[in-house]
């Protein structure tokens, strides 16, 4: 029992109720019909069929037997009537009874199935708000947390779960929104500074009255100020990510591949790596700058972690409801176990990539905000031969969606 779900055992305890109580309605019936034929029950012979009851068969004749005589038999024939007229009785009620307890049977079967299926669908209705709950919990995210279940109907147990989980909801919303707030002005606020100490850096670079000491300084304080204007654009773009998608637009993955392509087609270059393009149409409903940002940087991931000569597989398809986008790369072996932390923000795989030309570790956090704020999913693999091979599966965009050519 414990294993079957809370629909079939709710339908089990209706069918078994229901079969219980036609049971007992059927015995007792049977009951109460044995004892008003017991009290009330009559039998009346045919004359063609009296006529072969031995009984009536010794009374022909009976005006030509003397009187003495004849009393006697009439007090036999009674006798033997009586005893006849009881067991016509019996069977006639035994065969009654017979009749009406198979019939009572097969109704008593045929509605206990029926009793089981009303059940499955009274169930099936009662549980619906749960599963309405239930799927809005699956559904939601950090980027779609402004979903309610909004339930309708009485004021019982049911709604009150779901206005409290709405409820809950609201309080996680105005969390969330808050932290990204805070993320966003924070990051506004830093950068003011930094680009004036940029400023400030360069034009002491530039100048000639500055000896050789200084200059190398700035140029190392440059470095530095790079780095952090970096991690602040990124922390500014996962904030942005993770915000919930104002007005969503068609928009082909192919089309945005190709652009992420000519954009780092200088760091392929520059890291000697062959990067290989395959796409066929596949077009999602979403923030196209987002999305672009996403391909980049699963692009620029898997250049950075590569091996002299290596080579990038850039592929887009659709599969009936879904547009996929797979970035695979060669490289060193990523142990499985550290899949999943590859994703979190400032968490980089291997010693290798703690530097500061490894980035903010920001990249993959940017592109799983991404793709969770489109309602997608990520795959992330570790080729045997070394590297990895991420897929975002996203949403296809529905027919109506989509520009029609002219």
């Amino acid at each position: 029992m414990t294993r079957l779900s809370v629909r079939a055992r709710l339908t089990l305890v209706y069918g078994t109720l229901f079969l219980v109580t036609s049971a007992v309605l059927v015995g007792v019936t049977y009951l109460q019909t044995v004892k008003a034929m017991d009290k009330r029950f009559n039998v009346t012979f045919q004359t063609e069929k009296t006529e072969k009851i031995p009984a009536m068969q010794s009374l022909q004749g009976l005006d030509q037997v003397p009187p003495a005589q004849r009393f006697q038999r009439l007090l036999t024939a009674r006798g033997e009537l009586q005893a006849e007229v009881d067991k016509r009785l019996q069977e006639q009620k035994r065969d009654v009874l017979e009749q009406m307890l198979q019939s009572s049977v097969v109704t008593l079967l045929f509605l206990g199935l029926a009793g089981i299926g009303i059940g499955y669908l009274v169930a099936g209705r009662t549980l619906r708000p749960i599963h309405m709950v239930t799927a809005t919990a699956q559904r939601l995210s950090e980027s779609n947390l402004h979903e309610r279940i909004a339930l309708t109907g009485p004021q019982d147990e049911i709604k009150d779960l779901a206005d409290t989980f709405d409820r809950m909801l609201d309080r996680l919303h105005r969390a969330f929104d808050a932290q990204r707030r805070f993320v966003a002005n924070a990051s506004h606020e830093l950068r003011t500074p930094l680009t004036i100490n940029r400023t400030v850096l360069e034009v002491a670079i530039a100048s000639r009255k500055n000896p050789p000491e200084t200059k190398a300084l700035a140029d190392v304080l440059l470095g530095n100020t790079a780095r952090h204007e970096r991690l602040i654009n990124g922390l500014l773009l996962l904030a942005r990510s993770e915000r919930e998608l104002n007005a969503p637009t068609p928009t082909p993955l192919e089309d945005v591949v190709r652009s992420a392509v000519d954009q780092l087609d200088e760091l392929a270059g520059e890291t000697d790596v062959d990067v290989t393009v395959e796409v066929s149409p596949a077009t999602t409903v979403g923030d196209p700058v987002l999305l672009e940002r996403c391909a980049v940087n699963l692009l620029e991931n898997a250049l950075k972690y590569n091996v002299p000569g290596g080579q990038v597989w850039v592929r887009t398809w659709r599969r009936r409801d879904q547009v996929m986008l797979r970035v695979e790369n060669t490289g060193r072996p990523v142990p499985s176990y550290e899949l999943t932390t590859i994703y979190e923000p400032f968490r980089r795989l291997g010693a290798d990539r703690i530097g500061s030309a490894g980035g903010a570790g920001l990249g993959l956090s940017i592109v799983r905000a991404v793709v969770r704020a489109h309602g997608g999913t990520l795959d992330t693999l570790a080729r045997p031969e070394g590297g990895l091979a991420i897929t975002v599966r996203l949403p296809a965009a529905p027919s109506a969606a989509l520009p029609q050519a002219r």
